[in-house]
Formats: structure tokens, C-alpha cells, sequence
């Protein structure tokens, strides 16, 4: 049985998220809706049986489903119309930008008991269920903390320049789209973090979002998870996560690759698929379809991306 979807926003993310809808036996995308004709027009391309609602309320009304991949600002009303209606509710990362709205947001949708989950992309991914398993089985050791280490050339990169909000303080930037991927993971290993110091950098003109993040943060034991953060120069894209222990340590670049350290060189684990994102997005939808038929699931909760949204805010703000 499919689930009925409605999406709305139809940026890069929402029509990436669409594309592996239509492959994915689980999901009949019904309606689509963005207040940018050309976006709905590409994705009316990539789903022809989709039907390009008048508003994304409308959207809403044929669906199971609702899927926002739209700025995060608008992401609590239309979550929360959505929840009210009784459909289950997949949200974009970050959950939002400020604190207050995304409490009730959660509240909201706890009230509402319909399935909710945040698109945190390594959830159900091989790497952090392969590293979760080597701190279970005590394959790393004892825990040591986590390095971050996120370099670009430009923010936002080429391939997100559609989504000119990227580029703006008052929802954009790196730590908020990159970085809290990274505290996700995080604290799926060492638990839940607290922001010891964070020194953001921005440009004169106010407007903008940050161009360097340099950060302590820890966990209930103390143990330390750094990052180092820039943007500029010539340079390609660098987005590195290192989970350390006492015997062995794990290393994840771009996302997904996995590998190992024993002290000296990291080997890969596994070969690298083809198509690394289309793993990933049919590893969330597997899971999604799980979360809709309330049965476990390793997706983000909306507690859970409070939380990281909780440290984003912080560091960004900026402390000690």
C-alpha cells in the first residue's frame, strides 16, 4: 500500500526527495505546491502525475503524508496545519531558527500523536548504524569525543545557489544545513551535547550568515566534540566528522563513507556505492514507511532535532 504524499517546497530538496518518491514503491507523491512557478514546473516535470496545488493547504488535503522541504520560518504552520489534520508529518532540517517556536512545534506535534520525523540524512544510514554498533559492541573503546572539521570555497555551494535563503543570517548558513547533521550524529554516539564556547564569524554586511564556526562542545562525561569551520579560498568541499576511541576510530567524509583507524592510516569500509545519495534516500524512506506504520525506526524524532537545533542557535549567537 502506498502512502499518499504532499510536498511542499520545491527546491533542490524538495524535488530530490521527489525523484526517489516516484522510484520508491512506498510513496505516491499526489500534490506538490511553491509559490515559484518555475520550481512547481520542474517538478510537475519529474512527477507528471502529481497534481501542482493552488496553495499548500490545498496540497495537504489529498495526502497522508506531508513532507516539508520548504525554509524553515513557514515549517511550524504548515507542520502543525498538517498534524491538526491527522496527517503524518516529515519535516527538513534545521526544525527552525528560533528556539520558542520550535518548543511549541514540538509540543504541537506530540499533542497532534501523529508520525513526525526530521530528515537528518545519516539516520538511516550504514555509517552511523556501523559506528553506533562499534560503541555498543566496545569495538572503539572507550569513547573519546568527536572532531568536525567543514571547509568550502563558497557557501552556499553551486548546486544550492536556487535557494538564495542559504546565503542569509536569518535562516542560512553552514552550521545550520552541515554542522547539525554532524551534532546529530554525534549525539546518537555520546549523547546528548552541551555548547561549552563557540566563536562564529560573520561578514560586515549584517545580513549575511557566518563564514567561520569554531566551537567546544561536550557530553555528560565531559568528553570534548570540536569544529572547525570555514569558508574561502581555493579549495574543494571537505565535510568530515571523527568519532574517536581508545582502540579504534571512525572516520565519515561526505556523508557516508566509513572508515577505520587503529592509530594509523583510515581504510574505507565497503565499497562505495554508485550512487551514494540514492542509498541514502531510500534508506530514509524505508524508514519513514516504518515511522508511518508506528513501528521502530531509526529516523530523527523532533525531540532530537530540538535539541541540535537548541546548539546550533547557541553557537551562532556565539559563547565564552
Amino acid at each position: 500500500m502506498t502512502v499518499k504524499t504532499a510536498i511542499i517546497g520545491l527546491g533542490i530538496m524538495g524535488r530530490r526527495m521527489l525523484e526517489h518518491m516516484e522510484l520508491h514503491e512506498g510513496y505516491a507523491p499526489v500534490a506538490l505546491w511553491d509559490p515559484d512557478p518555475a520550481a512547481c514546473a520542474e517538478a510537475q516535470r519529474i512527477a507528471p502525475g502529481a497534481q501542482i496545488a493552488a496553495s499548500a493547504e490545498d496540497a495537504m488535503k489529498a495526502a497522508d503524508l506531508v513532507y516539508l522541504a520548504c525554509p524553515p520560518v513557514p515549517r511550524k504552520a504548515y507542520a502543525l496545519a498538517a498534524a491538526g489534520a491527522g496527517k503524518a508529518v516529515f519535516l527538513e532540517k534545521p526544525l527552525g531558527v528560533d528556539v520558542a517556536e520550535s518548543e511549541a512545534l514540538v509540543a504541537g506535534l506530540k499533542a497532534a500523536a501523529v508520525p513526525a520525523a526530521v530528515n537528518f540524512t545519516q539516520a538511516a544510514g550504514a555509517a552511523l548504524s556501523g559506528v553506533a554498533e562499534a560503541a555498543r559492541t566496545g569495538a572503539l573503546g572507550d569513547l573519546a569525543g568527536a572532531d568536525m572539521v567543514v571547509t568550502y570555497a563558497a557557501w552556499p555551494r553551486a548546486w544550492q545557489r536556487g535557494a538564495d535563503w542559504l546565503r542569509f543570517r536569518a535562516e542560512g548558513g553552514m552550521t545550520r544545513e552541515v554542522i547539525s547533521h554532524f551534532l546529530f550524529f554525534s549525539e546518537r554516539i555520546l549523547g546528548p551535547l552541551s555548547v561549552v564556547w563557540a566563536r562564529p564569524s560573520y561578514p560586515d554586511d549584517p545580513a549575511l550568515c557566518e563564514t567561520h564556526m569554531l566551537a567546544r562542545l561536550e557530553n555528560a562525561d565531559g568528553l570534548p566534540v570540536t569544529i572547525m569551520a570555514s569558508v574561502g579560498g581555493a579549495q574543494p568541499d571537505r565535510q568530515e566528522l571523527i568519532i574517536k576511541g581508545g582502540k579504534t576510530s571512525r572516520r565519515i567524509t561526505e556523508f557516508h563513507i566509513d572508515a577505520v583507524s587503529d592509530g594509523g592510516d583510515f581504510s574505507e569500509l565497503g565499497e562505495r556505492p554508485a550512487d551514494p545519495r540514492a542509498v541514502s534516500l531510500k534508506a530514509q524512506l524505508d524508514d519513514l514507511a516504518l515511522c508511518i506504520a508506528g513501528e521502530p525506526h531509526r529516523l530523527a524524532t523532533p525531540q532530537e532535532a530540538l535539541r541540535v537545533q537548541k546548539l546550533v542557535e547557541q553557537m551562532l549567537a556565539g559563547k565564552g
